[in-house]
């Protein structure tokens, strides 16, 4: 039996996963729209990675089709998603740098569709349990994949998704720390919760790239500059992780449903 691929979602300084070979760029037309991914393997593993923002990040996250990307991965037979997160941080003990296996979120979105389920399909209006957003068996294969790499992660954290593209106030941020957030970011939500109403198992890495507004001693301006340098020193440790996994995953056979 053929192991089903694994999708892997990623945004801001995630362009290219290093170890995918045997690439295709292939656009999938859904109803929700159509998204482009890039398939291929990794360690022999069959791999479906999606770049929320596009070519030269040329999406904005709140323009981002989240159903037709999570949508195509369905579609695809990606039945786990790994998803990794740029972030700033809420909680000033965090620093630039510093990971997260993420296991709740506040949603602080205004005008994003968030649902397959509007009252148009024939399943009509449906509730999803958000109870464990992030699968605490594919949060479990993160953490130890981390682990196995030597790259300290925070085992939880809640994020908190703004609308963007701008960065949020510090009363904003004051707001979603007394809420109980640790990370502040634009593309968690609602893929998250499409995912789960699309019947995959979801996870993510959150990646710290800088204090959130207001956050620490700082009263300088937060700027693509300073993101993209942590982007430059940090973004290994992410892909360590992310290939100690697949690596894991491969070596199991094609009769297995996952290593967890």
């Amino acid at each position: 039996m053929t192991r089903p691929p694994l999708g892997i979602i990623a945004g801001t300084g995630f362009y290219d996963l290093g170890g995918l070979e045997d690439t295709t760029d292939e656009t999938v037309t859904t109803a929700f729209g159509d998204a482009k991914v890039t398939r291929g393997t990794w360690h022999g593993l069959p791999v479906v990675f999606l770049t929320r923002h596009g070519a030269g990040h040329s999406v904005p996250p709140h323009l981002v089709n989240y159903r037709a990307n999570i949508r195509a991965l369905a579609d695809l037979g990606v039945r786990d998603v790994v998803a990794v997160n740029v972030t700033g941080s809420i909680d000033p003990e965090l620093s630039p740098g510093d990971l997260l296996c993420l296991d709740d979120f506040l949603d602080l979105t205004r005008q994003r569709p968030v649902t397959f389920f509007d009252g148009t399909t024939p399943e009509g209006v449906v509730h999803t349990d958000v109870l464990e957003p992030y699968h605490p068996a594919l949060r479990t294969e993160i953490l130890e994949a981390a682990s196995a790499a030597g790259k300290p992660i925070r085992d939880g954290g809640v994020y908190a998704c703004f609308e963007g593209p701008r960065f949020e106030t510090r009363a904003e941020i004051r707001l979603a720390r007394l809420a109980g957030a640790d990370v502040a970011g634009m593309t968690g939500v609602p893929e998250v919760t499409l995912a789960l109403e699309a019947g995959l198992r979801y996870a993510a890495v959150s990646l710290v790239v800088n204090p959130a507004s207001g956050v620490g001693p700082t009263t300088e301006p937060i700027t693509m500059d300073e993101i993209n340098a942590v982007l430059q020193a940090s973004a290994a440790d992410v892909l360590a992780i992310l290939d100690e996994l697949v690596h894991t995953r491969a070596t199991f056979t094609d009769s297995d449903e996952s290593p967890s």
